[in-house]
Order: C-alpha cells, then structure tokens, then sequence
C-alpha cells in the first residue's frame, strides 16, 4: 500500500508516520524506486502499536524508543504496554531487534541472574543465548524486574520467599487463558472478521487484567483475614483450656 493509504488504515496522518519511522519505531518501508515507498500489514500494526502506547499508557516517543531497544525496563508501565513493545520489536529489522542483556538488570535488581534462573527452571521464562550474552524478551525482562521490586519490598530469603512459589502462577494462568480463548472464539467465531475481533482483544484484555486483579485483591484480604481468624480462635481455644497434668 502507498502512503495515502495507510494513512486511512491507521488513522495517522503522514507528518506523524514519518517521524515514527525517522525515531525507527515503524520499519522502513520497501522501495521499489527512488520515490516509490510500499508498505505492508506490518507497518499499519507498528503505527498502532505506538499510537495505543502514547495514549492507553502515556508513553513519549522517547520512553517509547528506549524500551523498544531494551535500554531500560521502565517502571510503573503497564502490563498491556508490553504486548505494543513485543510488537514493535518484532516489526523492527532484524538486525536491529535487541533482546534485553540479563547484565543490564543488575545494577538496577543485584539477584536478577539469580531470579532469572529460578524463573527459567519452573517455566515462567526464557533464557535467550546471543553472541553479547544471556538475553531475555521485553516482557520477560519485566517479570524478572517485578520480582526484583518484590525483593526490595521485603519479600526475600529472610521471609523464605524466592521467586520458585511462583510456579503456581504457569497452571493457574495457562487454566486462565485457556478458558478466555476458548470462551471468546466460542462467542466471535463466524460472526465478525479477525480484524474486528482483534480489536475487542485489543479493549478487553486491559480491561480484563484489571477485572481479576481486582477479584485477587479482594480475595485476598479476605483469606488473610479468615485465616488470622481461624489461627486466634485455635489460640484462644488453646489458652481457654491449658494442659491437664496429672499428679
């Protein structure tokens, strides 16, 4: 497709489309002359994954581009932001595609070779092997920098804790995932075309992240608080009635 059309696939003028291919967020397109540009499905998903990430989660083209390249994981970005980065990265040349270095997250998370090993092991992540070193994706990169927040907040090997309790998160969120996928196509199959389908993916997985996060919160205070109160009945029972010692 040339310029004016995608311009109408995307819904973004040309001014803004070529500075995302100046900032080398959009691959450059295929030129079949010195002024003929061709551009493919690849560029119109590049222009909204950029354009869903400045407005859904507020990110500058800079902040952008830095996490693209895997400079930095940044802090505070929003789990559906990765999906956008992941897509970016793939429509990127390959040459240019940039996995996450694991040594760049030490200075910032001091275990993270550590973690990222633990994470590994029990499925949650992949170890890439480059030429400059162990790598891992964007969204794995993040994963292991979550738990390097966890650390810092105190959830560490004083309490016993290490990141293999998350094994349980690889069932629970494959079970998860099954169901949704299963239930959605169940529901769009034969009624509307893959791109409108996409776009509802697009809208309900945020949203839905948010639904369960919100289920798991309050589920969980609940638990804490019926536990601590089946652990301060056992107490009182005990203290109620002390230990018979026969004379």
């Amino acid at each position: 497709m040339k310029m004016k059309e995608l311009e109408k696939a995307t819904g973004v003028n040309r001014e803004t489309i070529r500075v995302y291919l100046r900032e080398g967020l959009v691959p450059q397109p295929e030129r079949s002359g010195r002024t003929v540009a061709d551009y493919g499905e690849q560029h119109v998903e590049a222009i909204q994954a950029v354009r869903r990430l400045q407005r859904e989660n507020r990110l500058t083209l800079a902040q952008i581009k830095t996490l693209v390249t895997g400079s930095i994981i940044g802090e505070g970005v929003n789990e559906s932001a990765f999906d956008d980065l992941e897509t970016l990265v793939a429509h990127r040349d390959a040459s240019d595609q940039a996995p996450v270095p694991l040594d760049s997250l030490v200075e910032r998370y001091p275990k993270a070779r550590q973690d990222a090993r633990t994470l590994s092991d029990i499925g949650i992540i992949e170890i890439i092997d480059t030429e400059q070193g162990q790598a891992l994706s964007l969204t794995s990169a993040q994963l292991v920098s979550i738990w390097g927040d966890m650390r810092e907040a105190g959830f560490d090997e004083t309490l016993d804790y290490s990141p293999d309790i998350l094994g349980f998160y690889v069932e629970a969120s494959d079970f998860v995932g099954a169901w949704e996928a299963k239930t959605f196509l169940d529901h769009v199959e034969g009624r509307m075309d893959v791109e409108e389908a996409a776009r509802m993916v697009e809208v309900a997985m945020p949203l839905m992240l948010n639904f369960f996060g919100l289920m798991r919160r309050r589920a969980f205070f609940r638990h804490v608080d019926a536990i601590q109160h089946a652990r301060d009945m056992s107490e009182s029972r005990t203290l109620g009635h002390p230990k018979r010692i026969d004379s």
